[in-house]
């Protein structure tokens, strides 16, 4: 498709869903489909029904002309009024004048009436200018003029017929907005299912019931599930165990090293195993914290909580403080809570010196906590990878001030569990906000 082509298509109203484009192609193939049965039949009804009549009129026309041509003049004044039919007049002189112009029913009416009253009674057939009606004149057989004042009417309509096409145009709608939404229910479960898609969650399973093509795409989704998550456990489960066996030979060493005669090396291996240790003991509880959701959920009081928090920090001489109010109380898991603040707080003190709490009503029933500092901040393009495990940014923020990298993937990965979302922001000025909002 060219470039001309792709923006004239861009600019057609074509509606962006799936079930919309079905449901107009379905809409518009059934309306033309019925359209096009209703045409044929009524077209059929009206050459069945013009066929009819002009036999039954050829059939009155030859009867009436006879009827008038045998009685006598007398006779005729009284009987020309009674042989009147609803669309036919016969009047007993030459008529109005007409021209000899017809148009094909007026041709009709014409052949009807030369083939009714035979080659006895030679006809003339014009028409009455600014109407639709035919004039065919002819002598009786005493001279008499005679004229058949035909006014050809359209076959009509019953009155009831329009409200049952627009019975059955709703029928249609409606029949197409169900096999359309019946169609594509699966394919918008399928989609919320899969933008749900958390192994660590125990969300519900697809259901397998339906179409056989709709239970085995279920079936595969489920599968596969089950698989990642099943993949998710081992890797975390063989994170947990090498750090944890990790611990002993490190603490071996850590006990020979202090044993060891006192020189520089043995400062520096000291610093270095204290090093590897915090290193293991971050990575157990990251392993923990991606597949620890046993904590049972309790109503907290979301200010009351901070500030013990805080306060517990102020007791260590640690600069933090607390601004701001939420009254309200969530439902989440305190441990793993406390646990996300401990981190964003000691991410602050460690670069910025100083955290600030800020306490904040969100929308609706929400609470948003941000967690302040006055440090280097991060690049704005590594603010999403900051929150990746064993991520170090080589700067500010690097292996020299110390950290292992797991502090803030541990907090996203928390925060994840409980239903709440952190995200990270530079702020005006320098420094760093961590936002995290608790529904």
């Amino acid at each position: 498709m060219s470039a001309a082509t792709a923006a004239i298509a861009s600019f057609r109203p074509w509606p962006r869903t799936l079930g919309s484009r079905l449901f107009l192609i379905f809409l518009a193939a059934l309306t033309i489909a019925h359209c096009m049965s209703f045409g044929v039949l009524f077209l059929e009804r009206y050459m069945t029904a013009k066929a009819m009549m002009l036999t039954n009129f050829e059939q009155d026309v030859a009867t009436s002309v006879t009827i008038l041509d045998r009685i006598s003049a007398k006779e005729r004044v009284q009987w020309a009024p009674q042989l009147d039919k609803g669309n036919a007049r016969y009047i007993l002189g030459p008529g109005a004048a007409g021209i000899p112009e017809l148009t094909n029913t007026g041709a009709d009416v014409a052949s009807t009436i030369r083939k009714a009253v035979g080659p006895k009674f030679p006809v003339t057939v014009d028409s009455i200018p600014g109407t639709k009606r035919v004039q065919a004149k002819l002598n009786l057989s005493d001279g008499t003029p005679l004229t058949i004042e035909v006014n050809p009417s359209i076959m009509p309509v019953a009155d009831w017929l329009p409200y049952v096409l627009f019975a059955q145009l709703l029928l249609i709608i409606l029949c197409s907005w169900f096999a359309v939404r019946l169609a594509i229910r699966p394919l918008v479960d399928l989609a919320n299912a899969a933008d749900a898609l958390d192994p660590n969650k125990k969300a519900p399973r697809l259901s397998e019931e339906g179409p056989s093509e709709v239970a085995y795409a279920a079936v595969a989704f489920n599968a596969m599930r089950d698989r990642i998550a099943h993949y998710l456990e081992e890797r975390v489960q063989i994170l947990a165990s090498i750090s944890h066996d990790l611990q002993t030979p490190i603490t071996r060493m850590k006990l020979r090293a202090e044993f060891s005669e006192g020189s520089t090396e043995k400062d520096k291996l000291i610093q270095d195993l204290a090093e590897i240790e915090r290193l293991v003991h971050e990575g157990i509880a990251y392993a923990r914290s991606a597949h620890g959701n046993t904590e049972k959920s309790t109503r907290v009081d979301i200010e009351s909580f901070m500030e013990s928090l805080v306060y517990d920090y102020q007791d260590t001489g640690k600069s933090v403080s607390l601004a701001g109010s939420a009254e309200s109380a969530i439902l989440t898991r305190p441990h793993a809570l406390r646990r996300i603040f401990t981190n964003l707080i000691d991410n602050a003190l460690k670069f910025g010196g100083s955290a600030e709490v800020d306490l904040l009503q969100g929308p609706g029933k929400s609470i948003v906590v941000r967690i302040l500092d006055r440090g280097p901040g991060i690049p704005e393009d590594q603010l999403e990878a900051v929150l990746q495990p064993f991520f170090r940014l080589e700067q500010s923020r690097n292996r020299g001030t110390g950290g292992t990298g797991l502090g803030l993937a541990i907090a996203h990965q928390l925060a994840a569990g409980i239903g709440a979302a952190l995200k990270l922001r530079n702020r005006d000025g320098g420094g760093l906000s961590a936002e995290l909002t608790l529904r």
